[in-house]
């Protein structure tokens, strides 16, 4: 070889290990790259780059844990009138025992709209059944306790409405996934109900991802990943406590795009109605959300046994997030039933779903005859 071309060598070397890394190794975002949140281009949401150690991404399916098949939401309703009428709920027991008396004064009307205000009725329908059963039981004169029962149950499911729609809006199905944003306050059973929730809509044969959007709570989003492996369900999650929830919502909906499923169900922080910053934070959620895409349901997680205090949340969380269905859980067994009828009154939006009881497939649709069938007995 000529000598005056050795020197080329080492240089020829140089060049082609460049190349070489150029193709292999990624580029690294630069410092003015912003993805659709305003974060840094390759950053997820605890704030580690893409591909480093620690990115959340989703959890996988083969996580080890071993699946269940959850209950049919048929065998679920049954179960719901079933517990509730083993539960002797007091409502409907003291309801019918002042109607049953030979003669009703007017201190046993007075009992009955006490029993319903006890009740979480509210004093607006308490007013109305109360008229509607003095008139009728004028014009049935003295009547036998079947048909007192009969007429108590026909009024309490006017008041409670089969009317409205109780299905859950889960998207037109053309690619773009339903996307359910969960809300309520802390205690009210809220991530273990869409934990429960998740495999509703599995047993329905929905494909489901969920999104761990309460980034506060410690272990709330291994909490719902638990969930989600049981039934096969991926959940999407931040790797750190604190991590900004509307970017762990945001991902949670790209990535339900793009697979596709059919159906998101977004977790968030449980927040008091009168804590401004906190609503703040979730009216940016929603709105990160919908530049993926469409909100199909906010459903408000609600305890039964807050009673009137429930509706106060309720009001402030309809105005931020704009509400459209109720979740009632802990409703077996309590007095306050009546819950059912001032909420929606209140908000004009349906009970969809409710709880009733610590078991996994303990949610069942919220089906107005059968509630009021239960609490009778």
């Amino acid at each position: 070889m000529n000598d005056s071309l050795v020197w080329l060598i080492p240089v020829l070397v140089i060049l082609l290990l460049g190349v070489i890394a150029a193709l292999v190794i990624p580029r690294r975002p630069r410092s003015g790259d912003t993805d659709a949140l305003g974060r840094p281009a390759g950053q997820v949401p605890g704030g580690d780059s893409l591909g480093g150690a620690g990115s959340p991404g989703a959890d996988s399916a083969a996580s080890g844990v071993a699946q269940d098949v959850p209950e049919a939401a048929q065998s679920r309703l049954i179960r719901l009138r079933s517990r509730l009428a083993r539960s002797g709920s007091p409502l409907g027991a003291r309801l019918l025992a002042v109607l049953s008396r030979d003669h009703l004064t007017a201190s046993d009307w007075d009992e009955l709209e006490e029993t319903l205000l006890v009740a979480d009725v509210g004093a607006g329908p308490a007013d109305e059944l109360i008229s509607r059963l003095q008139t009728r039981v004028r014009v049935l004169g003295e009547p036998n306790p079947a048909a007192v029962r009969e007429m108590l149950r026909e009024e309490l499911v006017a008041l409670v409405d089969p009317s409205m729609d109780r299905s859950l809006n889960l998207g037109t199905g053309d690619g773009v996934p339903g996307v359910v944003l969960v809300v309520g306050v802390n205690g009210t059973g809220k991530t273990t109900t869409i934990g429960k929730l998740a495999r509703v809509l599995v047993a329905e044969g929905k494909t489901v991802i969920l999104g761990a959007a309460d980034t506060f709570r410690a272990a709330a989003a291994d909490q719902l990943q638990t969930w989600g492996s049981r039934v096969g369900v991926e959940t999407v999650r931040a790797d750190r406590d604190g991590a900004d929830p509307a970017a762990v919502a945001f991902d949670a909906v790209k990535q339900g795009k793009a697979r596709p499923v059919d159906v998101v169900v977004v977790d968030t922080a449980g927040r008091l109605q009168n804590k401004a910053g906190l609503m703040d934070e979730l009216g940016k959620i929603t709105r990160v959300i919908e530049r993926e895409a469409p909100l199909t349901e906010v459903l408000l997680v609600l305890d039964a046994t807050t009673g009137q205090n429930g509706l106060n949340q309720a009001r402030v969380f309809s105005e931020v997030a704009g509400v459209t269905g109720i979740v009632l859980t802990k409703l077996d067994g309590t007095a306050k039933g009546g819950i059912v009828i001032a909420v929606q009154r209140e908000l004009g939006v349906p009970v969809k779903l409710v709880g009733l009881g610590e078991g996994p497939d303990d949610l069942a649709p919220f089906d107005a005859t059968q509630f009021v069938d239960g609490i009778l007995g």
